[in-house]
């Protein structure tokens, strides 16, 4: 990684943040220090960040509300710290925003190797595809993914995503009809083995609805197909 990769790590603790600070600085990275949600915002208006690693218990701005603020303005990853291990608290973390979800205590290792993999996807979005369909402009109704500069629109408003999100809709739009499960969803855009997928995707889903949709509760973009997956039909692309 070149020094060019800026990755925000907030987190009270100042311990474990400057112990993450370490591991990271060893890969290369640039890292940079907040220690509440007001601070990491600070930072995000002075520096280009590519990852923030963000605490949830925090004084003054806590994670979760630093990530709703974030969220307003940039797709960046976020990756959450927390002591607690429900799947309750995992499920508020990704439906605010975050793209990831580590419980402390963790192995530096483990979280270093999962800033990589969305380090990977947020740069790259279309990697997994092959360079010969990558060209493609999709739509369905008003939807419409352009996969040249990575953008999706309603109706001819742009819509933000966050990579996670991008992933998961260019995939259904590129298959018309096809409908898939949420196993291979997972696999597909995680690039990992689903394992307890179903609670990810479906928060991914909901939160996708939510920008896409006009009623997200009648979705009329991306549909369930009960006890199977999801799919979007009538899908044109566009040459």
């Amino acid at each position: 990684m070149t020094n060019k990769t800026n990755i925000l790590i907030c987190d009270d603790d100042r311990e474990i943040a400057t112990a993450i600070g370490v591991y990271l600085k060893n890969e290369g990275y640039e890292t940079h220090f907040a220690h509440d949600g007001h601070e990491a915002l600070e930072i995000l208006e002075k520096i280009d960040i590519q990852l923030i690693i963000l605490d949830i218990m925090m004084p003054k701005l806590d994670g979760i509300k630093a990530s709703m603020e974030i969220r307003k303005n940039s797709n960046v990853p976020i990756v959450f710290l927390s002591a607690k291990s429900e799947d309750v608290d995992k499920i508020m973390g990704l439906s605010v925003g975050a793209d990831d979800y580590v419980t402390k205590p963790f192995n530096p290792l483990e979280l270093v190797a999962r800033v990589k993999s969305q380090l990977r996807r947020y740069m790259l979005l279309g990697s997994a595809i092959p360079a010969s369909e990558q060209s493609g402009v999709y739509t369905a109704g008003e939807l419409m993914v352009d996969d040249n500069n990575k953008s999706v629109s309603v109706d001819g408003v742009e819509v933000k995503l966050t990579p996670i999100e991008y992933k998961i809709t260019l995939l259904l739009i590129r298959n018309l009809g096809r409908v898939f499960s949420i196993d291979e969803i997972y696999q597909r855009v995680w690039g990992e083995d689903a394992y307890e997928a179903q609670n990810t995707v479906a928060v991914h889903i909901r939160r996708i609805r939510e920008k896409i949709e006009i009623d997200p509760k009648n979705p009329k973009y991306i549909k369930v197909v009960w006890g199977i997956g999801y799919k979007i039909d009538k899908v044109k692309r566009l040459d």
